[in-house]
């Protein structure tokens, strides 16, 4: 068996977080391997955040076309999916294809294979007939897949992921949703506009359960709007397909559509990694790492691998703290070779990992920064959209925070009623009253997702609630609406 060919650091999979990772090292001046088995970029850019908005923003254009009447005149509206698949195809996905993604790594000095990446021990990858071993260590960012949950039939049907949702050309004239979380709540709303009969059933007691019960609301009232038909507190038994319609049997009753999109959650497939070879349980659903992004010695993980939120600013956030923490790694190895640094290919980076250390949110400048998610934000792109960040008032109850809680409609706001039909939303608070700090909130609304900024910012820098009652919100906007939030207050 040949020598394992010796280089810095080794990237399995590059996904948003990974990519980011492997670039920016070999941009430094490191060597760097990457590998990858599907499409450079992971699914972001090719079957999430950027088509699904292609596809939303689609979608909200009709429904704002259709809320003319009443505002300013009348409108007619006639749907046409193909310039909507036609934008996916050519402008966001290239059909598919990672070519420019792969130039984009190689041009930043990393070298690329193609295949799955697997250890066979400490520091060591093996990708098909090649073995690389890795000075400095592996990251791992290998993502995660559909959870298909375990339902009879299921697996001898052609379901839907969001992958097929993405992809679809010529929408089909009925669809069942299986999930009712924020993929297959956008993907709903989408279909529900473009004429599509929609059914969503929901296992638990509500859709978007793991936010605040007024998001839920909101969130559901306005899908059924479009038309959309919901069931919660349904699980599904069982599923045929007679080779042109799906039925579903949930809860004492049958659903039937033409096509079945299964949007049940996502895991890692951590046994497909070798991670036995090096000491690491991979019997779990996602990575465990710490606060660097640590899974054991020479070994990080990034993105949703890591279970900290399938959110690709979160594999960013992550990227950033993995990319500080191997150039301080590399440069204390090199300069207890080369005391004098003289012989270090990377002591130009070093200004990279000082700068990315300096901005870190924990520990001080010139120190790896820690991973915070006290402040994590998270946007459900529905219309209205939802923006939540922190705790919710049940988390924080669970914890036993002393909690207040702050609520305001946001069409008792100035800007609400000014924006009439589609005002729909409400901004929530939740305080930790002994340390009269924001530690949660919820912004839904038009333009929830960006009136969360503010929100986040609170959050993240624990901003006192009197300094945030004495700023000045600009008038008549839907942000200004957190300073009635604000009023409102109280313990309950």
């Amino acid at each position: 068996m040949a020598e394992p060919e010796q280089v810095d650091v080794v990237v399995v999979g590059l996904g948003v977080g990974g990519e980011e990772v492997a670039g920016r090292l070999a941009e430094a001046g490191l060597s760097v391997v990457g590998i990858e088995r599907d499409l450079v970029g992971g699914e972001c850019p090719y079957w999430g955040c950027i088509p699904s908005k292609m596809m939303i923003r689609a979608a909200n254009a009709l429904a704002e076309a259709r809320r003319v009447d009443g505002l300013a005149g009348t409108a007619q509206v006639q749907p046409d999916w193909a310039p909507v698949a036609k934008r996916i195809r050519e402008e966001a996905t290239d059909t598919w294809d990672d070519r420019v993604a792969v130039e984009r790594f190689t041009g930043r000095g990393g070298r690329f294979v193609r295949g799955s990446g697997r250890f066979e021990g400490p520091g060591r990858v093996r990708v098909g007939d090649q073995v690389f071993e890795a000075r400095y260590g592996v990251v791992v960012g290998t993502g995660t897949r559909p959870a298909v949950p375990p339902i009879e039939g299921l697996a001898d049907t052609p379901y839907w992921t969001n992958h097929q949702a993405i992809e679809v050309e010529e929408l089909p004239d009925s669809l069942l949703v299986l999930g009712g979380g924020a993929i297959g709540l956008e993907l709903s709303q989408v279909f529900a506009r473009f004429g599509v009969r929609v059914t969503v059933l929901e296992a638990l007691d509500r859709v978007l359960a793991v936010e605040e019960p007024e998001a839920s609301e909101v969130a559901a009232a306005a899908l059924r709007a479009d038309g959309v038909e919901i069931h919660t507190g349904v699980r599904a038994e069982r599923v045929d397909h007679d080779g042109r319609a799906f039925t579903v049997r949930a809860g004492g009753s049958e659903f039937t559509a033409e096509r079945l999109l299964v949007v049940t959650g996502r895991r890692a497939h951590l046994d497909e990694l070798g991670l036995d070879t090096v000491g690491v349980d991979a019997s779990r659903r996602f990575l465990p790492v710490d606060d660097r992004m640590h899974v054991a010695d020479d070994i990080w993980a990034v993105g949703d691998v890591t279970g900290e939120g399938a959110f690709t600013h979160i594999a960013m956030y992550q990227a950033a703290i993995v990319i500080a923490d191997v150039l301080d790694r590399a440069r204390h190895a090199r300069a207890g070779a080369d005391p004098s640094g003289t012989a270090s290919v990377v002591g130009g980076a070093m200004g990279a990992a000082s700068s990315l250390s300096a901005s870190g949110t924990s520990g001080s400048a010139g120190t790896v920064p820690r991973a915070d998610y006290r402040a994590l934000p998270r946007v459900t792109f529905t219309d209205p959209e939802i923006g939540a960040v922190g705790l919710t008032e049940q988390q924080a109850r669970d914890r036993g925070i002393n909690v207040q809680v702050g609520f305001t409609k946001l069409g008792s706001s100035t800007r609400g009623w000014i924006h009439g039909v589609g005002d729909e939303g409400f901004i929530k608070l939740v305080a930790d009253a002994d340390q009269g700090v924001l530690i949660g909130a919820t912004s839904a609304g038009p333009a929830g997702g960006e009136v969360l900024s503010g929100l986040v910012v609170a959050v993240h820098a624990a901003v006192p609630l009197s300094q945030l009652r004495h700023m000045i919100y600009a008038y008549p906007t839907f942000h200004r609406a957190i300073e009635d939030a604000l009023r409102n207050l109280r313990s309950s």
